[in-house]
């Protein structure tokens, strides 16, 4: 099956485009749902060059399509509007209770990385980014003793009557948390955290991209770095684990990654992927590196050989 996915991987369409062909500009962070009427909603992070790293994310831009492929612009959350320095990750998912649609986001915020979290809303081109307020904070104290001093680019989704939110927690590096909340608001440790080690080719970063349910267990979808790579805040590619009970994790790729960015560049990045089942194949949103240091929004598809 990892030969068929990274195989898949290389056949690709462009989804979204950064809003400058410029280095530095970045479309990416892709989050993505499949309404009840089959329609295709997508969340991304539009990020410029100008501003100072960790705070050029500029938008939330959110968009729909009929095919999962050609998708168009529905609803724009301006950080401005929303009162933060910036974006990174969102999360879009659809509350299986109320049938409302929910959209997470991240800032850098005065305590740290924040989780924060929008009013919920009918249609995804209605949510308001004055309602952004933050539901997951790390704890004071000294920044110079190792903590958690962060928390950023959440996976957030509902299952077994709880939601669950698969998140990077930030010390010197970045390291995979995992929580879990009755209401979506107040969110509690799930289990030991970090669930995963930093180590083999992920050992300076080692993150959460997606959770992906099968017929026994779940593929976590993660990413990482190697210290020796160049540039490993964003040179990051993906591999996967194994977890039959959102308890112990095991790496299934400890040795490589499985997925980089198959164009020629100084990046080989390929992230922030959300694995979507779509009748019997799976849709592959991604961000991934372009020749000129720029990222853009990707899909690739797959028909798992066996049921997953």
């Amino acid at each position: 099956m990892f030969d068929q996915i990274a195989e898949a991987a290389k056949d690709y369409r462009v989804v979204l485009e950064p809003d400058e062909n410029t280095p530095e500009w970045w479309a990416g962070a892709p989050s993505a749902v499949l309404s009840p009427r089959g329609e295709f909603y997508l969340a991304a992070r539009m990020r410029e060059g100008r501003s100072p790293r960790g705070k050029r994310g500029y938008e939330i831009r959110i968009l729909k399509s009929d095919d999962g492929r050609r998708f168009t612009p529905i609803n724009r959350i301006r950080r401005e509007d929303a009162g933060v320095p910036g974006f990174e990750r969102p999360a879009l998912v659809v509350d299986p209770v109320t049938g409302l649609y929910r959209l997470y986001g991240c800032s850098p915020l005065d305590t740290g990385w924040s989780i924060i979290r929008f009013d919920d809303a009918e249609d995804p081109a209605a949510f308001k980014p004055s309602t952004a307020r933050p539901v997951l904070q790390p704890l004071p104290g000294d920044p110079a003793f190792a903590r958690v001093n962060g928390y950023k680019d959440p996976f957030i989704f509902f299952h077994a009557g709880r939601w669950h939110m698969f998140v990077i927690g930030c010390d010197f590096i970045e390291r995979i948390h995992y929580f879990v909340s009755d209401d979506g608001d107040v969110w509690r440790a799930a289990t030991v955290n970090p669930v995963m080690e930093n180590t083999g080719w992920h050992n300076f970063y080692t993150r959460p991209a997606c959770v992906f349910p099968m017929r026994v267990g779940y593929l976590l979808v993660y990413e990482g770095s190697c210290i020796g790579w160049h540039d490993p805040v964003y040179n990051i590619a993906t591999g996967l684990a194994y977890t039959p009970d959102l308890k112990a994790f095991y790496d299934l790729t400890p040795d490589k990654p499985l997925l980089k960015s198959t164009t020629p560049g100084d990046y080989h990045t390929w992230r922030y992927s959300h694995w979507l089942p779509v009748g019997d194949q799976v849709f592959m949103f991604f961000e991934a590196a372009r020749p000129n240091n720029t990222n853009e929004v990707r899909l690739a598809t797959f028909t798992p050989a066996h049921a997953l």
